[in-house]
């Protein structure tokens, strides 16, 4: 069994895989991808509507919870996180949202030079191949690996509730992914043929008889092996492995901070407060965590067009299983969160600071897998929250305390209130209305401002987008530099979404993409690689 690699990956996720199809390119050097859980080999990930189980099956999910949230009411809050190659991407909701111009020019205005927009962009269009015929081409790609395509047959709902959204004046959106995207529209997804195509379809499995990659699953990272002041490897439960060239964290946001804070690396209070040895006070690791704060309309409909189990709607249903199952069509080729949009919460927002998901079906208020009957979910998550949250460690070997910091601020309460009244005009809206709506969460009887404010503390939660722990920057919190090279540790890396320095506006599976697009080069351009092939 090899255990020396040019470079050792670790977590085989929405950058892990990105990064080691493009690292091993070069037939010169070997790489290892190591990941935690197993092969996706489960008909559920495969099948887009499996992700109504994969949020809560262990096997390929870590299943982590935070600590108990004081903007919540002291509610733990459950955070699915991708356990299985293709990470995350093998267990979401397979929405592809890029996020606005101004996100990345701030990271480049904060001192992360080489990251504006105009700089991200073209790795956003190298990994996509987008199957919609009209597509701009100076926003999109038609040649990369990742498939990005329409939903084939989004529910009716979906067109109902963009037609209420434009009585209050909110235009359509065609397509979420160019510079500045605001408006309401069906969301594009990592769809190919009417399945999910995770990173690990996309960039994983062309690979079968690529020689220079090996790929090992099952094997959890324990903490990194440091010479010094150098990175030279990981070491597993059972198995060391050495990296000649550098150790590449692409764990996530949960995931990265967690190895380098049990690695010794890290504040240097936090790790002698449980007896680890400090490598190295990097005080930025495990700090900065934020995530998308997210409250959900529930409403129970008389009509049976949305989606739902039901007596009523068992014959549709039957044929829903044989046009899965013969064509990967219909309600089982839908990612559940089918349409949505971006909203200025007030007239004085300067961009969109307000996203809608909406499910054209009726997500449980109790904690159920399903709940019986028909409806619709509208989420309301505030995109650019300004609570901050961290992970830590309170033993070597211990899990990670996560504590996202939801509505910590009182200024994320006030724009999540403007989003969820908004959200309930456009329910009330016809021709919305006529799905003969009531409303069960936050319920009719919840009117006034701060009633409205106690629900949300009651019931909100977040749609799984923590970022920015281990953030890019040059200040005395910063974990790695522009180049994503830990600061104060040679050979090591971090590639995923935990380098962000500030969160994205959307759903931030595309920009981990980029981010490892990006660092691809990075590497290829410090070590003089060929990355062609």
């Amino acid at each position: 069994m090899l255990n020396v690699f040019d470079f050792v990956i670790v977590g085989a996720g929405s950058a892990g895989a990105v990064l080691a199809n493009r690292l091993s390119a070069d037939p010169a050097i070997n790489v290892c991808l190591i990941e935690a859980g197993p092969k996706d080999k489960s008909p559920l990930i495969k099948m887009p509507l499996g992700v109504i189980w994969l949020s809560k099956d262990a096997k390929h999910n870590w299943l982590y919870k935070s600590v108990p949230q004081t903007g919540l009411n002291g509610r733990e809050v459950s955070i699915p996180r991708g356990k299985v190659l293709g990470g995350s991407s093998a267990i979401n909701g397979m929405i592809y949202i890029r996020g606005h111009r101004a996100d990345f020019d701030g990271w480049a205005a904060a001192g992360c030079g080489g990251w504006g927009y105009d700089e991200v962009l073209p790795y956003f269009r190298q990994s996509e191949s987008n199957s919609r015929a009209e597509i701009d081409p100076a926003f999109h790609g038609t040649t990369g690996l990742l498939s990005v395509s329409d939903l084939r047959d989004p529910n009716p709902v979906d067109k109902v509730f963009i037609e209420a959204a434009t009585k209050l004046q909110l235009h359509s959106c065609a397509d979420f992914n160019v510079a500045e995207p605001e408006g309401m529209g069906i969301y594009q997804v990592t769809q190919q043929g009417g399945k999910r195509h995770s990173t690990a379809a996309a960039f994983l499995a062309p690979l079968q008889t690529r020689k220079n990659l090996t790929i090992v699953t099952g094997a959890e990272v324990l903490r990194l092996k440091i010479d010094g002041l150098q990175a030279k490897g990981v070491e597993l439960r059972n198995r060391s492995i050495t990296a000649t060239k550098e150790v590449i964290l692409c764990a996530g946001a949960i995931g990265s901070p967690y190895i380098l804070l049990r690695s010794g690396i890290g504040p240097a209070a936090q790790i002698k407060s449980f007896g680890s040895p400090i490598v190295h006070d990097l005080s930025g690791v495990g700090q900065n965590l934020h995530d998308h704060v997210d409250m959900m309309m529930i409403c129970k409909s008389r009509s049976t067009k949305p989606y739902g189990f039901s007596m009523r709607a068992l014959p549709r249903n039957g044929i829903e299983v044989l046009r899965w199952l013969i064509a990967k069509r219909g309600m089982f080729s839908s990612n559940m969160v089918e349409a949505g949009g971006f909203v200025r919460s007030g007239a004085s927002e300067p961009r969109p600071d307000i996203q809608f998901h909406l499910i054209p079906g009726r997500k449980s208020h109790r904690g159920r897998m399903i709940e019986y009957g028909h409806g619709i979910s509208l989420h309301t998550c505030l995109l650019q929250p300004v609570s901050r949250g961290s992970i830590t460690l309170n033993r070597p070997d211990g899990a990670p305390q996560i504590d996202l910091g939801l509505l910590r601020d009182e200024v994320d309460l006030e724009r999540l209130l403007r989003g969820v009244k908004l959200a309930r005009r456009i329910v009330s809206q016809q021709p919305l209305a006529d799905l003969g709506l009531e409303e069960i969460i936050p319920g009719a009887a919840v009117q006034s401002d701060a009633e409205l404010k106690d629900a949300i503390r009651k019931d909100a939660r977040t749609v799984y987008h923590p970022v920015g722990t281990c953030a890019m920057g040059t200040g005395q919190m910063a974990v790695v530099d522009p180049k994503l090279k830990v600061h104060g540790i040679s050979g090591l890396r971090v590639v995923d979404a935990s380098i962000m320095p500030k969160i994205t506006s959307g759903n931030t599976n595309a920009p981990t993409i980029m981010i490892a697009e990006k660092a691809a080069d990075l590497i290829g351009q410090d070590w003089k690689l060929k990355l062609t092939c």
